[in-house]
């Protein structure tokens, strides 16, 4: 399919089920989206650890391009002192990713927890299970989410939630107590004006994943939940290398978002080097589980979605993302082989159809 890097998320020989051997046999599927998940946030990544990682994808006939993600330092976030020395280990991790040919970096802004589900492996009709959201059964304690998250993951280890870093959860809320979205915000330009001109210099460019769900939870801002937020991140630091991962899923979350217009607006202002695809499946208010990829399955159009992307010649990587658990697969919630893998033919149809009707 011309244009699209299409990659499949990887998280390492030692605790990803997953071979790049059975990667490699996904049509047309290049490029594995990876990352360095042993060392600790805010450190820097060493450049023998990259190097050897490329190996490793490289010796399987795939490419190593996107990394996702390396990780911010909570200091950073809320502002302390302390992150200037965060923010130089960063730079240092991008000089060194730049050496091994990496070209994205896909991360996020969100204080303490990253994404959030209620359950992991929630059963649908078909037999399949996948991770469900619904607000009302959101624990009103963080420390019992937490668990719950931890006792679901069925011994993987689940992006974003760094148990060393969520063991001291009471002191991590007392630290953000005086960060509202402004002060958020404030304390992302801080971090983007330093990084920025380095992405430049390097060839690396900043892709930012929206908050999932995009909305406040347990007192914590967010400011990534729809386009009005786009726009003021844009407008922190004018570059291309500013720039976004647009998350269908995590958007999506929010029917008031338009996905299409989203994608109409930013892709042609060269603000979107990587595409996270995929659909969910709205069952009430503040309530969604994941499910495969096909819009006849879930509550997204992804004809639509993926026409968007077609209309505006975009060129750059994209992934199929959460799926269900399905064939006695048992992997890592939202991250088995199968139905990722039948997500992305699905992708791979439509754009192919895509391709072949505009002509």
């Amino acid at each position: 399919m011309a244009n699209l890097k299409m990659g499949f998320r990887w998280f390492g020989q030692k605790d990803d089920p997953i071979s790049l051997a059975e990667i490699r046999q996904i049509p047309q599927t290049k490029q594995v989206v990876g990352a360095l998940f042993d060392v600790p946030v805010g450190e820097v990544w060493p450049q023998e650890k990259i190097d050897a990682l490329k190996k490793q994808v490289e010796d399987a006939g795939l490419k190593l391009e996107v990394i996702e993600s390396v990780n911010i330092h909570d200091d950073i976030k809320i502002g302390l002192p302390s992150r200037d020395q965060y923010i130089a280990n960063y730079i240092q991790t991008i000089k060194n990713l730049s050496k091994a040919g990496i070209k994205v970096i896909c991360y996020n802004f969100m204080p303490v927890f990253d994404w959030l589900r209620t359950d992991l492996h929630h059963q649908l009709a078909d037999g399949s299970n996948a991770m469900m959201y619904e607000e009302s059964k959101l624990p009103k304690d963080p420390k019992d989410l937490m668990a719950e998250m931890t006792s679901g993951s069925h011994g993987f280890s689940l992006p974003g939630w760094e148990p060393e870093r969520l063991a001291a959860l009471k002191d991590l809320f007392a630290a953000y107590k005086d960060v509202d979205a402004e002060k958020l915000r404030e304390n992302l330009k801080y971090f983007l004006d330093a990084v920025i001109p380095v992405c430049e210099k390097y060839d690396v460019r900043m892709a930012m994943h929206p908050d999932d769900p995009p909305k406040p939870l347990f007192g914590l801002p967010r400011i990534f939940k729809d386009r009005d937020d786009m726009i003021k991140i844009e407008q922190l630091h004018e570059s291309r290398y500013n720039g976004f991962t647009i998350c269908t899923g995590s958007l999506g979350e929010n029917p008031l978002n338009d996905l299409p217009s989203i994608i109409r607006e930013f892709v042609p202002k060269d603000r979107v080097p990587f595409m996270h695809v995929r659909n969910i499946k709205y069952v009430g208010e503040n309530a969604f589980h994941e499910s495969a990829h096909p819009s006849s399955e879930g509550s997204l159009d992804m004809f639509d979605i993926m026409k968007a992307l077609h209309d505006t010649d975009y060129d750059g990587y994209i992934r199929p993302d959460h799926g269900r658990n399905i064939w006695g697969e048992d992997g890592r919630p939202g991250y088995g082989l199968y139905d990722r893998a039948l997500g992305i033919t699905y992708l791979l149809g439509l754009w192919e159809a895509l391709e072949k009707t505009s002509n």
